[in-house]
């Protein structure tokens, strides 16, 4: 990999001209200075095209109403980086976030890399999100200088599980992109994009715990902005059930096995929303014998499982009004 690679920032939007500004300014203030920025607006509505007058150095994209993976597979065909890095509009990078991680990648020729973040609650308040993922923390014990490399067999395993990297904590080759993002999946594109990559070859990824960046939260965020019952349906059902099947001539048996009971715990959980929350008895019961069908047995582990923590949700929501009366 060249010492100083071009990177290519692709800043997919759609209807967010309040936050693309910060977003396209934390890029220019960057450390690091070999980069372009690609925004491709995906139809908007509101005054986007005005903001972008503002920056006539930004390559400015407009395209029929697509998606966030039609976005940026738009700025991935006319990127001309070595580097690939797809910034959420309504996300900020801090300043050191390309010179952190390009740094990485050339020292190690990494494939990819992603940094922890400053995640926003709806509250306004900020907390440190990739510290507490269950998925990455086995391999904390291995940080040396601030970071954590990954051999193929490691992010296999984390991401079967899950996906710990949103758009904007990424940073990767363009081989590793390409050939982008899946259009037809509803939310997890990111997730299913990496999942295939890690499967075409063998690969080596790094993370920071240093939050390199922040992610602000408002109700029409594609994942964070989504009631509960949404991210069940569309990401962990529905995205899910197109990776399970596309991806299991490639999985091993243990891997497809982790995935599936997801899917699965996914399936009772959604069915006890629609019970308790929707009186959808029918929609409750479809639910169920499809995860009975893949899994009788996680199924039935499921649903005490599933009923605690609804429990444990209450009652946190009881004692966190009581403070707020208290107050």
């Amino acid at each position: 990999m060249k010492s100083n690679p071009l990177v290519s920032v692709i800043i997919p939007t759609y209807n967010r001209a309040q936050t693309l500004t910060k977003s396209i300014e934390s890029v220019l203030a960057q450390t690091y200075k070999n980069f372009e920025i690609i925004v491709i607006d995906d139809g908007s509505g509101d005054h986007t095209q005005e903001v972008m007058k503002s920056y006539p150095t930004v390559q400015y994209v407009y395209q029929e109403n697509g998606g966030q993976a039609s976005a940026r597979n738009a700025g991935l065909k006319i990127a001309k980086g070595d580097l690939i890095a797809s910034l959420d509009s309504d996300d900020e990078w801090y300043p050191e976030f390309l010179q952190r991680g390009v740094q990485k990648m050339v020292a190690e020729d990494l494939d990819f890399i992603f940094a922890n973040w400053d995640q926003q609650n709806p509250n306004g308040e900020f907390w440190d999100f990739l510290s507490s993922n269950i998925f990455i923390a086995p391999y904390f014990p291995r940080m040396k200088d601030g970071w954590v490399t990954l051999d193929s067999k490691a992010l296999r395993h984390i991401y079967i599980q899950g996906c710990p990297s949103p758009s904007s904590s990424l940073l990767m080759t363009k081989e590793f992109v390409w050939p982008g993002w899946n259009e037809s999946i509803k939310i997890g594109d990111d997730w299913y994009m990496l999942v295939r990559s890690l499967f075409q070859a063998h690969r080596k990824g790094a993370f920071t715990l240093d939050k390199l960046w922040r992610k602000c939260i408002d109700e029409i965020n594609i994942y964070d902005g989504r009631k509960r019952s949404e991210v069940l349906e569309h990401l962990y059902i529905s995205d899910m059930e197109k990776m399970l099947r596309d991806f299991k001539p490639s999985m091993t048996k243990r891997e497809y096995k982790l995935m599936q009971k997801m899917h699965v715990y996914s399936m009772v959980e959604l069915a006890k929303h629609n019970l308790i929350r929707e009186f959808n008895f029918k929609a409750t019961s479809k639910l169920l014998g499809r995860s009975l069908l893949l899994d009788a047995v996680h199924t039935f582990k499921s649903i005490p499982a599933i009923i605690n923590m609804g429990y444990q949700r209450i009652q946190q929501e009881k004692k966190e009004k009581k403070k707020l009366i208290e107050q």
